[in-house]
């Protein structure tokens, strides 16, 4: 089978890389040139498209011996995440901008360009477990529960599924970096990446404000209140405890949290934990990892963050929504995040939340 794998430059996908190798098929590395921030080339960047990365990801080619490639999608990286994510934040949404990329860019413009190209699937170095083939494929958690990425691979049609390889589904990471140094690949020890990619000084709120400029705007409590003021409603998220920077002090001295964002007034409303516990999630966009969308009512799980707890619910699916009833009260969801329906441990699919309440 001819295999084209994408390479991070990081230690996952480069044993992802070596496993398809060892296999027997016919393989081809590529590297995505994503970003054109300056900043995100420097040496020792902390996100994922970094000129050292993009240098790691040749030599581990280079010592299993396949060709190697730089794609430059930059242009539809622009597009497709980056700006998305500033107009989400504008919307006062809060989006997740890696959910983002790997359905519109790894598992859509690459799979895409793959297969024009010949190539029978991509294989990454994400932690999920993919077994059937064609219509019986099938994506459920990873064995290694601290890095199961299946939440962030839960945007995946069935047909991206059907053409998907996820070479690490069974392993755990201590052995995957064995596994690496035995192999003699200069990533064996290298750390994980983190923070946003496009942001490699992780100042989320900086970025936002350069990119929508500031506008201040009161920040309120529920009796609507005005308890502080602030430079710009994209600079915060529902939830969100820290750099509230608040004027008035609660009533009852407990710490105040954000519960609202209104774009429309620029205004922020601030209150107590207990207003952040919601119960329904209202989905749109449904995106479904199974062979047919499981339409109608029926009991599963949900997941709203990457590595968030899954909670026990009671699911309605139609062509274009998702309600998603929870059994206890879950706290600090926003419009925006992506929520993951799960049959056990099974990924069912993933709507975008449009509401919490």
């Amino acid at each position: 089978m001819r295999v084209l794998v994408a390479m991070s430059g990081g230690v996952d996908s480069s044993v992802a890389a070596a496993r398809m190798v060892a296999d027997g098929h016919d393989v081809v590395g590529v590297h995505l040139a994503l970003n054109r921030n300056p900043q995100a080339y420097r040496s020792g960047a902390r996100g994922c498209c970094s000129l050292e990365d993009s240098l790691d990801a040749r030599r581990v080619a280079d010592t299993l011996g396949i060709p190697f490639y730089v794609w430059d999608l930059s242009e539809r990286f622009a597009a497709d995440v980056v700006d998305d994510f500033v107009a989400e934040y504008a919307a006062g949404r809060t989006p997740n901008p890696c959910l983002r990329c790997n359905e519109k860019i790894k598992f859509s413009a690459v799979l895409e360009r793959g297969l024009a190209l010949g190539f029978d699937a991509v294989a990454t170095g994400h932690y999920a477990r993919l077994d059937g083939e064609g219509e019986q494929a099938r994506l459920w958690r990873a064995a290694d529960a601290a890095k199961d990425q299946s939440y962030v691979l839960g945007v995946l049609t069935h047909a991206q599924l059907r053409r998907s390889l996820f070479p690490l589904y069974g392993t755990v990471k201590a052995d995957v970096r064995a596994e690496a140094e035995a192999l003699g690949l200069r990533t064996a020890h290298k750390p994980d990446s983190h923070d946003i990619c496009f942001i490699p000084d992780g100042d989320t709120a900086g970025f936002l404000s350069r990119a929508l400029g500031e506008r201040e705007g009161d920040i309120v409590d529920t009796a609507g209140r005005v308890v502080g003021f602030h430079s710009g409603h994209h600079q915060f998220t529902v939830g969100q405890r820290r750099g509230l920077h608040l004027g008035v002090p609660a009533e009852d001295g407990q710490p105040r949290y954000v519960l609202g964002i209104s774009p429309v007034t620029n205004t922020v409303t601030v209150g107590p934990q207990e207003g952040l516990a919601i119960t329904r999630i209202d989905g749109i966009r449904p995106t479904w990892a199974v062979p047919k969308p499981r339409l109608g009512q029926w009991r599963g799980l949900v997941q709203v963050r990457a590595h968030g707890a899954p909670l026990p619910a009671t699911i309605d699916a139609d062509a274009d929504t998702i309600t998603v009833t929870l059994d206890e009260p879950a706290y600090g969801i926003a419009p925006g995040q992506a929520a993951v329906t799960y049959d056990g441990d099974l990924v069912v699919g993933a709507s975008t939340i449009a509401a919490a309440r």
